[in-house]
């Protein structure tokens, strides 16, 4: 393992009868955010999900902070891990207070004061239901959540998805600062490249379960190329 990196990934392989996951290799470098770019269905939440250890591998290695955890049972690499998903309506009758305080118990390096400035600057309030919010409360809440543990590495699953552009600019610039503040390393997987655009320092570009490309965004755009079109010529196989 590169001592810059964060996660190495290596052969990481899950088949399913009409899916298949083939062969990834990539890795997270530390302080930095990577974004996972594809359509849906190409394999991002199957990564994810592999990475959480949610599904088990068929093949692979997963070495995080020098740890292989696809082949380690214990399971408590996963206090070092924050994940925020699209669909995270856990708990939907339960107030927010208590579903924090159910949550905190899981994690030895809760950061609670961490944990007030950001409910604070989300304006959220503590006796809310979470099927009192809209999605994008929801995915405020989830984010304080996900980050007040100190996570070293983020997973992020489409979290912006759905949001309107004030919202996922204010999730964009938190998730920018904690970087910063962490020195954590990010997977942000989104099918808005716009979002790609302000945050990711890295791209991998995702098709039928295959690592078809990796670059620096800032020297993608600096050659003139927009990622959709980018991904587009990836997957026809057309000249770039």
């Amino acid at each position: 393992m590169n001592a810059k990196n964060m996660l190495d990934v290596r052969g990481l392989t899950k088949k399913y009868e009409k899916f298949k996951l083939d062969n990834i290799n990539f890795s997270l470098e530390t302080g930095k955010i990577t974004g996972l770019i594809g359509a849906n269905g190409a394999g991002k939440s199957t990564t994810m999900k592999l990475l959480l250890r949610i599904i088990e591998p068929d093949s692979g290695d997963i070495v995080f902070q020098g740890e292989n955890i696809a082949k380690n049972k214990r399971m408590l690499y996963k206090e070092n891990i924050g994940y925020v998903g699209e669909n995270m309506d856990f708990f939907s009758k339960c107030q927010l207070k208590d579903i924090k305080k159910f949550y905190k118990s899981f994690y030895s390096a809760w950061d609670e004061n961490y944990y007030k400035m950001l409910f604070e600057k989300f304006n959220l309030n503590r006796t809310y239901k979470i099927m009192e919010l809209s999605k994008g409360m929801r995915m405020k809440f989830n984010l304080c959540l996900a980050l007040s543990h100190s996570p070293q590495l983020l997973l992020l699953d489409e979290p912006t998805s759905g949001l309107d552009p004030l919202v996922r600019n204010e999730i964009l610039n938190i998730l920018k600062n904690y970087v910063e503040r962490s020195k954590s390393s990010v997977l942000f997987s989104s099918h808005i490249t716009e979002d790609m655009t302000k945050i990711a320092d890295d791209l991998l570009f995702i098709n039928q379960g295959k690592i078809i490309e990796r670059c620096e965004t800032k020297k993608l755009l600096a050659k003139g190329y927009e990622i959709d079109g980018y991904l587009e010529n990836l997957v026809n196989n057309k000249e770039i």
